[in-house]
């Protein structure tokens, strides 16, 4: 029991491990595998996965053909993360390490390997970056995260929009009727914001009484017919008054380039109301 090379040292040591242990053949086809495996997939035996492939246990079959690229090319892989799909649909996400054999009677090529399942990891992290992109006051996204959808909208090329939002006077607000006050018409204007775009488009806080919504995938004319539709409906639905600027992403345009020319908007519009009006 103290030896390794034992084969019933191995036994036991595959049999008790709570990672999964598999040997599969190039087809992807189960040949073996340890009980902490057949748990993962939601099987009692090898025999529930004998007619399935390593392609139909897997969210995206292509991930098995990267994997099988670079076991081709290394004869090992380690800690490749995919996400498999249990016997009854549901899904976990897994790390595998493997490696490549080739069966020394029949020359047959098999893989080795062994599966450690991190779904509550993935699960933690997704919930620590939720909290960390998110304004804990008005539940609007943050700063944060408008720093980490940057690359992808500025890497793409699909087109969208931003708008600016400003609360008029706020400072005003705050020192007349106290901060608690203040910090409810910052709630109440997220939540306004969020009812009038489109659930899928960040409302995000960037400042303390500034506001932004991104809109992903869409153009010039329709980033202004959002604005123009928050600009109508506000006067009735807004719990205080603002001011807006927006902007449709140009050429190669940088996302913080997009805000600065909302933001520019935005003065603009200011600079214009407040411009005396020639007498009639």
């Amino acid at each position: 029991m103290k030896n390794l090379q034992d084969p019933e040292t191995l036994r036991l040591f595959v049999r008790n491990l709570r990672e999964g242990v598999y040997i599969t053949n190039a087809s992807g086809h189960i040949l073996d595998a340890n009980a902490a495996f057949l748990e993962m997939f939601g099987a009692t035996s090898v025999d529930d996965l004998r007619d399935r492939t390593a392609d139909s246990l897997l969210t995206d079959p292509a991930m098995r053909g990267e994997e099988m690229r670079i076991l081709q090319a290394d004869g090992a892989v380690r800690e490749f993360e995919l996400e498999i799909v249990r016997l009854d649909g549901s899904t976990r996400t897994v790390l595998d390490t493997a490696y490549q054999v080739v069966d020394e009677h029949s020359g047959e090529r098999l893989f080795h390997g062994i599966l450690v399942d991190i779904t509550d990891r993935k699960r933690l992290e997704r919930q620590l970056r939720e909290l960390a992109t998110r304004d804990p006051l008005t539940g609007c996204r943050n700063r944060r995260y408008l720093q980490e959808a940057s690359p992808a909208l500025e890497q793409g090329l699909t087109p969208w929009g931003v708008i600016v939002i400003d609360i008029d006077h706020f400072k005003d607000y705050n020192d007349r009727y106290g901060h608690d006050l203040g910090d409810r018409l910052l709630v109440q204007i997220g939540r306004f914001l969020s009812a009038h775009v489109r659930t899928d488009d960040p409302v995000i806080r960037t400042g303390g009484d500034e506001f932004a919504v991104l809109l992903p995938g869409v153009g010039l004319d329709a980033t202004r017919l959002v604005a123009d539709r928050l600009k109508r409906t506000g006067p009735d639905s807004a719990p205080v008054s603002f001011t807006l600027g927006w902007a449709s992403r140009e050429s190669c345009e940088t996302v913080e380039d997009t805000l600065r020319r909302a933001d520019h908007d935005l003065i603009r519009v200011r600079v214009e109301e407040r411009r005396p009006r020639p007498a009639k």
